[in-house]
């Protein structure tokens, strides 16, 4: 593993190296600008078209459909499963974008620097470490911003299109369309572009960075799963024994059985009505209970859910920065020893 070194004390800053530092990223990075303005022309082209002419053809060929009294009725079959495939590409397009934020951030944008050494040059034209280090977060981050957001807005108001148009539409609550709905996805991203750059500066390989930093990322996508039914208080019902207590559309969390004192208890398997109600006699159940999110729960959880995710960015961020400095000096410390 190579060491990172400094060459010199870099001279004092002078203001053009801010802008300096843009020009030659962006003309570094040019063919990954290229693909992410591509990215986003074309995922937000498709949720565009998803929004407008094909939502309208697909309803109307699901309204024939359910117009038809006979069981044998053609419908433009093909058009509705065209919507639903657009929509669950570029539904994906918009998860994907974290894993390759991550990626490109960990091999190219740090793990090929520090691989190939260049970045001794950069160190060595009044640009000290982190400053570099935070040039090369800073302008990926605008970037970053910018694209999934729109993408989210887009895919927002192509899902909120189809809403009560198609029988066949995903819920609010189901998992990617969730994320891909809301800030969530925004926030996942920046945390994808913080952990390529740990990555990046802890392998110093871009192979090595690219592997962790997506596997990295594909923990916190199952993480923020596991987490979001519970970072807001659901909405308790119980009804008695007999009766439905699910109410449609929304977001269950959990149900159970409940006795006279209120205590909660798991459902016994049983085969059939009667075994069912000998089931619940013996525990003595008097109703059941369900924990669910309603559709007014969707604001609450994406944006508890996004502040959780900035805060482990921030703190990815922290610890890059503790790295880098930690090895500069590091380094710095045994070229003076050895001068």
């Amino acid at each position: 593993m190579t060491t990172l070194t400094v060459p010199g004390t870099p001279a004092t800053p002078s203001p053009a190296d801010g802008p300096h530092q843009v020009r030659w990223l962006l003309r570094l990075h040019r063919p990954a600008l290229l693909v992410w303005a591509a990215l986003v022309i074309t995922v937000g082209g498709a949720l565009l078209w998803l929004r407008g002419p094909l939502i309208d053809s697909a309803a109307a060929a699901w309204r024939r459909y359910d117009a038809c009294p006979r069981a044998n009725c053609s419908y433009d079959l093909d058009t509705v499963q065209l919507y639903k495939d657009v929509y669950l590409y570029t539904t994906l397009a918009v998860l994907l974008v974290p894993f390759l934020v991550a990626i490109w951030s960990g091999a190219a944008l740090i793990g090929r620097e520090l691989e190939s050494g260049t970045v001794r040059l950069a160190w060595t034209q009044t640009v000290s470490p982190t400053r570099w280090l935070a040039a090369r977060l800073a302008l990926p981050a605008a970037l970053v911003t910018t694209g999934t957001g729109l993408l989210v807005l887009l895919h927002r108001l192509a899902w909120s299109a189809g809403r009560g148009r198609l029988d066949t539409n995903d819920s609010w609550w189901d998992g990617p369309t969730f994320h891909a709905n809301g800030p969530t996805a925004v926030a996942m991203a920046l945390a994808g572009l913080a952990v390529g750059v740990l990555t990046g500066l802890l392998w110093r390989r871009a192979l090595a960075a690219l592997v962790t930093a997506a596997a990295a990322v594909a923990g916190l996508w199952i993480a923020l799963a596991l987490a979001v039914p519970h970072l807001w208080p659901p909405v308790s019902r119980v009804v008695p024994l007999g009766h439905s207590g699910s109410p449609l559309g929304e977001f269950t969390v959990g149900n159970g059985l409940v006795t006279a004192d209120g205590t909660r208890l798991q459902a016994p398997g049983c085969a059939d009505e009667a075994s069912c109600d000998a089931a619940y006699a013996r525990l003595h159940a008097v109703g059941t209970y369900l924990d669910y999110h309603p559709a007014a729960h969707f604001w609450p959880l994406q944006l508890t859910a996004t502040a959780l995710l900035l805060a482990v960015t921030a703190l990815l961020t922290v610890a890059a920065f503790l790295l880098l400095r930690r090895r500069t000096a590091t380094a710095t410390a045994r070229k003076e020893a050895t001068a």
